[in-house]
């Protein structure tokens, strides 16, 4: 007798991601399985800090959404509607829910066991990279990107295969191993002396029969219920699961998921039944997955020497390739890029003022400029950086002064040596006019502010684009506190921050065709940057220091908070956002495929439809420059 039910669930799953790239037969298996639960509004499918569901939810109708407890009150972090994932994320990470799930409207949900689940995708390719990618973005749909579908037509990006991909995972052979006699305090000191944390039992022909583990130890010796000298097979984990030398790092996961297991046993053809050359962890797979951020980070704050934070440097654009190959969401990803390479910046700093003959004399910060500032260096560009110190008597600041121009020059040096070239411009903290003390630089930025002109509004472009990177964070914040004090009196340095931001109007001609630069070595090319992306960066700076907003520097959330102090204005300030983030990622793209800056685009190698929706970016640029104009009564320097 046909399961009715099964087969409407089948036929309603299978319209949406990851449903739809399984076959029919294991999508009614799936199918047959699923829980329907019926949610009124208001009520929660489960909390944050609750254990883990044997579950992921599929939503059928209504609206869930997820909150985030932010002290007192919950705040929203996303609404799942029809066809969308959540939950998923705590079954592939082993921890409880990190955040609520509440029903916003009367709702159906599809509950998706995961152990069914996993037995069938684990050995497909296109499922398994579904899930990790999702495990990953951290996002309920790992195809969405910002919520508005892609945002340009993909491009045929070199895929790494340490990332995301079916890898063969690196097992340890030779595996610690002891027979079903051992006395399980015999066991305990093999695993000490060798510092592991596992150890195989086999028997004679060296066939796995089980996996004694810590928790085996803490759980049933330490507890009392066995003797130390209880015989190994009594507190051994059995069966074991097995697999051949071959497996990738994504069937590794999946078996661990379904089986609730962390060691998988390796042997001669994959079953239980032959000789033993080696095991799994959970440990290993994340260090097949080097370029994993957790490990990366772990490497990062490990690291010895400058070597070591260039190759890992190099691994973070392995994982911007990747990233950037699966549509992880931007925001995501610039989150995640941004603290790996402060993270970097930090260690190698540490390392620098390690290699000085004596400490620092006094606090100092080390700031970063320009995009990196903004937290929206993707691509290795430049360096823009400077040094702020504590403020010391007069009779010592030449002294003091040499000292940190001198590590400044050994910062810079690693930095180069890293990966982050020299500034042409030479705004870099071994500058001596960009390394003062805290006065100093108080008194040079209430200078710009009270006298502007053309020169010091170039520089405050640059210079107000800061952020801590290493140091003392009170140096920092007394010289933003003294910044927003003299921008209290900067009505005339508003407009004329104002007429530079329009120095660059909106980048399509008169015909609206793309306008290229007309000489040198990028004739022809497209200047994304420069047309494109600075006249939004300049805009959101004006407008957020107008409105003496502190601590947000990034461009997209410069624009996102305007949209909540203005509300009448929100519907501007978001498209801006939305298109910075857009363009952002649109040369990114370009720089992979090209293995430069991503600045200049050819135009003639895109496709119609990219070329397209790169001029839908350029709407909000127009509107926005004409709020500039109104706001800050501009038309009179035009």
């Amino acid at each position: 007798m046909k399961n009715t039910i099964a087969e409407r669930i089948a036929d309603f799953l299978k319209k949406f991601p990851p449903f739809n790239l399984l076959e029919k037969d294991d999508l009614k298996a799936i199918s047959e399985n699923v829980k329907v639960h019926y949610l009124d509004k208001g009520r929660h499918c489960f909390t944050e800090n609750d254990e883990r569901h044997d579950q992921f939810y599929f939503v059928k109708d209504g609206a869930v959404g997820l909150y985030k407890n932010d002290g007192d009150e919950e705040s929203l972090v996303d609404i799942c509607d029809e066809g969308d994932i959540f939950g998923l994320r705590p079954l592939i990470t082993q921890e409880n829910y990190q955040m609520s799930a509440l029903a916003n409207e009367e709702s159906v949900l599809y509950g998706i066991p995961i152990q069914n689940f996993t037995a069938i995708a684990e050995n497909e390719k296109k499922i398994s990279n579904y899930l990790i990618a999702s495990f990953a973005s951290n996002t309920r749909n790992p195809v969405e990107l910002e919520k508005g579908g892609k945002l340009f037509t993909e491009y045929k990006v070199e895929r790494n295969p340490d990332l995301f991909e079916l890898q063969t995972a690196t097992y340890i052979s030779n595996p610690i191993c002891c027979s079903p006699e051992t006395p399980v305090k015999d066991a305990a000191l093999k695993m000490r002396n060798q510092k592991i944390g596992s150890i195989i039992v086999v028997n004679d022909q060296q066939v796995p029969l089980g996996v004694i583990t810590n928790s085996d130890i803490r759980n049933k010796i330490a507890t009392g219920d066995f003797s130390i000298n209880t015989q190994a097979s009594f507190i051994m984990s059995s069966p074991v699961i097995t697999q051949p030398s071959g497996i990738t790092i994504a069937q590794a996961q999946m078996i661990m998921v379904r089986h609730n297991i962390r060691h998988i046993c390796i042997t001669e053809d994959g079953t239980a039944n032959t000789k033993l050359i080696g095991m799994l962890s959970e440990h290993d797979i994340m260090l097949s997955k080097a370029n994993n951020p957790s490990v990366l980070i772990k490497g990062i704050k490990r690291a010895k020497s400058i070597k070591t934070l260039r190759e890992i440097r190099l691994k973070i654009g392995v994982l911007l390739k990747a990233y950037i190959d699966q549509n992880i969401p931007l925001s995501h990803v610039l989150k995640i890029v941004s603290e790996l390479n402060s993270l970097i910046l930090d260690r190698a700093i540490e390392l620098s003022v390690a290699e000085m003959p004596t400490s620092p004399p006094v606090k100092f910060a080390w700031i970063a400029l320009g995009s990196q500032g903004r937290k929206e260096q993707l691509l290795p560009t430049d360096q823009d950086n400077a040094l702020v110190f504590q403020n010391v008597a007069d009779s010592n600041y030449e002294e003091t002064k040499s000292y940190f121009l001198e590590l400044a020059g050994i910062i810079t040096k690693h930095l180069h040596t890293i990966g982050f070239e020299y500034c042409k411009a030479d705004m870099m903290g071994s500058n001596p006019k960009w390394c003062n003390s805290l006065s100093i630089w108080k008194e040079q930025f209430s200078n710009w502010i009270a006298k502007p002109s053309q020169e010091t509004i170039l520089l405050s472009s640059i210079f107000f684009d800061f952020d801590l990177v290493y140091g003392d964070a009170q140096l920092v914040d007394e010289l933003s506190k003294s910044i927003f004090k003299s921008l209290e009196k900067g009505d005339l340095f508003y407009s004329l921050m104002g007429r530079d931001a329009l120095k660059s109007p909106s980048p399509l001609g008169f015909f609206r065709q793309f306008l290229v630069e007309h000489d040198g070595k990028n004739k022809d090319t497209f200047d994304i940057k420069s047309r494109a992306m600075m006249p939004l960066i300049d805009a959101a700076r004006l407008l957020t220091l107008s409105q003496h907003v502190k601590n947000i520097n990034n461009t997209a959330l410069r624009f996102e908070n305007l949209a909540v102090l203005e509300p009448q204005n929100a519907e501007l300030y978001k498209s801006c956002a939305y298109a910075f983030k857009a363009l952002l990622k649109f040369r990114t793209k370009q720089g992979i495929l090209n293995n430069d800056s991503g600045r200049y685009i050819q135009l003639g190698k895109l496709s119609k439809e990219d070329r397209l929706k790169l001029k839908r970016c350029f709407k909000p640029i127009k509107d926005i420059q004409e709020l500039l104009k109104v706001r800050f009564q501009l038309t009179h320097f035009l």
